[in-house]
């Protein structure tokens, strides 16, 4: 077992461990952390804690220090210097006519490097461009090309519920969501219904997908189109909610039943 601290980048970004050594550290300090990409300032969001050594990747790098006002100083510094560069970065692809698409510019603490997310629709020769911008900001230069997933996180937006994007909110990491998960939830199966912004199926199918998949199958709910015998009579399975356990019995009177699932009885 060690004892660990849980880092974040950004808002919704992924969760890293680091060694907080004997630092009072807790949940919600701001840190500077050695990365492979050099010195980062981060916020804690799980505090202190005994995980398991098979759970971590070693060696473990350590918090250097609590965050002070002046490392908040340089954060904002740099992120007016990531505007000044996006604007600097989009003027040169313009001058390399390259079929790109900048997306966000993020500058690491001690701006040891420079990173420029983009988009395109295949692989793109950026390496001239590389050069020029090294010879802008003379320091270390990374062009790094993102999917639409990736690109809708860091936009942000605002999602077909209203609310803001759950990728760019809380998500930290992009789990698979399939086709099926929509049809396990007798949802729409228009793309244009159950496709966020990004143009790929929404994080939020996943959400229920167990109620309504594998976990509730395996207890046994009847099949569509069975015909079962309730306390009403005998009927057909018209419809199944995984979330509810219930299933919407057409009896042969053409009266419609929903009853639970333990209260129905297939007919041999």
């Amino acid at each position: 077992m060690q004892t660990v601290v849980g880092v974040r980048f950004k808002k919704a970004g992924k969760i890293y461990y680091f060694d907080p050594g004997t630092l009072p550290i807790v949940s919600g300090d701001n840190v500077i952390v050695e990365t492979v990409r050099g010195l980062e300032y981060g916020s804690v969001v799980i505090g202190p804690r005994q995980v398991d050594d098979k759970d971590i990747v070693t060696p473990l790098k350590p918090v250097l220090r609590k965050a002070t006002a002046e490392d908040t100083a340089k954060v904002r510094e740099n992120r007016q210097k990531e505007k000044d560069a996006f604007r600097v970065c989009e003027q040169k692809i313009a001058a390399h006519n390259l079929p790109m698409k900048l997306v966000d510019v993020e500058f690491t603490f001690d701006v040891n490097k420079i990173i420029f997310y983009f988009t395109a629709e295949g692989r793109i020769d950026f390496r001239e461009l590389v050069k020029d911008l090294a010879a802008v900001f003379r320091t270390r230069i990374e062009l790094r090309q993102i999917g639409v997933r990736d690109e809708a996180k860091m936009m942000n937006g605002i999602g077909c519920c209203g609310r803001t994007l759950c990728c760019s909110t809380f998500l930290g990491d992009f789990e698979p969501v399939s086709i099926r998960m929509a049809k396990d939830q007798n949802l729409s199966l228009n793309p244009m219904k159950i496709s966020g912004i990004c143009g790929r199926l929404m994080c939020c199918l996943k959400y229920e997908s167990d109620c309504y998949g594998s976990c509730c199958k395996r207890q046994g709910p009847p099949d569509l189109g069975a015909e079962v015998i309730t306390v009403e009579g005998e009927g057909k399975v018209h419809y199944v909610n995984g979330a509810k356990r219930t299933a919407m019995i057409l009896l042969k009177d053409g009266k419609q039943l929903e009853i639970p699932w333990e209260e129905i009885v297939e007919k041999e």
